[in-house]
C-alpha cells in the first residue's frame, strides 16, 4: 500500500525540504544554501532587489547583495546555466550537467531564432576576441538587429555568445551591474570538474534522484520540472528502472483530494524528524523556488498565484510585482512594493489578506517587522504604507 502524508504533513516537509521551515537567522553558508535548493533562478529586474539575491536573504536575512558575484567571479564555487530558466549552480553539478549543455546546445542550433546570418568566419572572430581580450560583454560587440525590433530581440553577436554560452563553450566569468561577461568555459570552470566524463545513464540517475530529494515527494511531471534538464519520457524511464528504490505515496492536497507520488526511501523518516515550520512572516519573490510550480504550490496550498510582470496592466488582477506572504504553512496574503534606493525608502503601493485570514494586530505587527528587515537589506531606512495593513 501507499503511504499516506497528509495535506499538513506535505506543506511541513515541502517548506522544510525549501529551507523555509525554520527562522531565516544564524550562521550564514551561502554555497551549501545554494547546494540545498538545487540551484538558485537570476533574473534581471530589480523591484526592491533581483530575485536571486531575494531567494538566498529569505533563508538567511545575514546574505548581501555582493556575496553572491563573489562566489561566483573569485571564489568559483557556482557557475551560470540554464534550467527552466537562467539559473546559478554549485560547482560540484558541473560534472552532471554535460548533457544540459548538450541539450540546449543542440537545440539552440537547429532554432530559426539563433540563426544570426553571421558568417563562420565572424563568429570564430567573436570567440578568438574573448581568448585574446578576456571576459567580455555584449557591450564589447557592434553588431545591430536587423528588422523589427521586438521585446526579445537580440542583435546578431548576442545570440552568438549565448550559443556558445548554451553548449558549454563559454562561461559566465562574473557580472558588473548585472551585466554578463562572457569568457572561455576552460578559464572559468576548474580543470577538475572539466575533467569528469559520467555516462548520460549517471548523469540522468543523479539529476532525478537529486530532484526527488529537494522535492521530499514528486509526482513524475514534478521531478521533470525541477531542472527541466530531461523531457517527460527519460524521466518515466528513471522512474521505471528505479521504482524498487522510491516509495510509493499518496499525498493529500488543500481541498482534500489524494494524487498519487513518489519519495526517497527515507521519506519516513524525514517526516518524523521534519519539525513544524516557523510562524514567522516570510515576503516570498515570484521567482522563489519554493512557489515557482504553481501546480504544485496550488494542490498543497491552495494558493493560487500568478506572476503578471508580463501582463498589460489593464488585465493585472493584482498588480505589476506582488510578493506573496508565507505564515508558518500557510500563504496569508499579497503585497506590491516599489523601492527607491537613492532616498532610502519601501513602499507598500498595495496589500491583500487572503480570503478567510483574518488581519489581526500580532498579524499586522509581524508583517511590520518583515518589512523593516527587507529594508535594512538594500538600506533603506523608511517603510511608507499607500494604504494601511488593516
Amino acid at each position: 500500500m501507499a503511504l499516506k502524508i497528509g495535506n499538513r504533513d506535505a506543506r511541513r516537509l515541502w517548506l522544510s525540504s525549501q529551507g523555509l521551515g525554520v527562522a531565516p537567522t544564524g550562521p550564514l553558508d551561502i554555497l551549501n544554501c545554494i547546494k540545498s535548493l538545487g540551484f538558485v533562478q537570476l533574473d534581471t529586474i530589480r523591484n526592491v532587489t533581483r530575485a536571486h539575491h531575494h531567494i538566498l536573504w529569505s533563508r538567511n536575512q545575514n546574505y548581501r547583495e555582493p556575496m553572491l558575484n563573489k562566489l561566483l567571479a573569485e571564489d568559483r564555487e557556482i557557475f551560470e546555466h540554464f534550467t527552466h530558466d537562467a539559473s546559478v549552480l554549485p560547482m560540484a553539478f558541473y560534472p552532471v550537467w554535460q548533457r544540459q549543455f548538450r541539450r540546449l546546445g543542440d537545440k539552440v542550433a537547429r532554432s530559426a531564432y539563433y540563426r544570426t546570418g553571421l558568417s563562420q568566419a565572424e563568429r570564430i572572430a567573436i570567440k578568438a576576441r574573448i581568448e585574446q581580450e578576456g571576459p567580455l560583454s555584449t557591450n564589447a560587440f557592434e553588431t545591430k538587429i536587423e528588422g523589427k525590433k521586438e521585446m526579445w530581440s537580440r542583435p546578431p553577436h548576442k545570440r552568438v555568445l549565448d550559443q556558445m554560452w548554451y553548449a558549454g563553450e563559454l562561461s559566465t566569468s562574473h557580472r558588473i551591474n548585472f551585466r554578463k561577461f562572457y569568457d572561455l568555459s576552460e578559464r572559468v570552470i576548474p580543470r577538475h570538474f572539466r575533467e569528469y566524463e559520467y555516462a548520460n545513464t549517471h548523469q540522468l540517475d543523479q539529476l532525478c534522484q537529486g530532484a526527488l530529494d529537494r522535492l521530499g515527494f514528486g509526482t513524475v511531471g514534478d521531478i521533470q520540472r525541477f531542472w527541466a534538464a530531461a523531457d517527460m519520457a527519460e524521466v518515466k524511464t528513471w522512474v521505471n528502472c528505479n521504482n524498487s528504490d522510491l516509495v510509493n505515496v499518496e499525498i493529500e492536497a488543500s481541498d482534500g483530494s489524494w494524487m498519487a507520488a513518489f519519495a526517497p526511501a527515507n521519506i519516513e523518516a524525514r517526516l518524523s524528524e521534519t519539525p513544524p515550520p516557523t510562524l514567522r512572516l516570510r515576503i516570498l519573490n515570484p521567482f522563489d523556488p519554493a512557489i515557482r510550480d504553481r501546480d504544485r504550490l496550488f494542490r498543497l496550498f491552495g494558493f493560487d498565484y500568478r506572476n503578471e510582470i508580463f501582463v498589460p496592466a489593464a488585465k493585472r488582477k493584482w498588480g505589476y510585482y506582488v510578493y506573496p506572504l508565507l505564515e508558518g504553512d500557510r500563504f496569508v496574503g499579497r503585497i506590491e512594493l516599489k523601492a527607491d534606493r537613492k532616498v532610502g525608502t519601501l513602499t507598500v503601493t498595495q496589500f491583500w489578506p487572503e480570503p478567510g485570514i483574518k488581519w489581526n494586530k500580532p498579524r499586522s505587527d509581524k508583517l511590520d517587522t518583515e518589512l523593516r528587515r527587507f529594508a535594512r537589506l538594500i538600506d533603506a531606512s523608511t517603510v511608507n504604507w499607500l494604504h494601511p495593513s488593516s
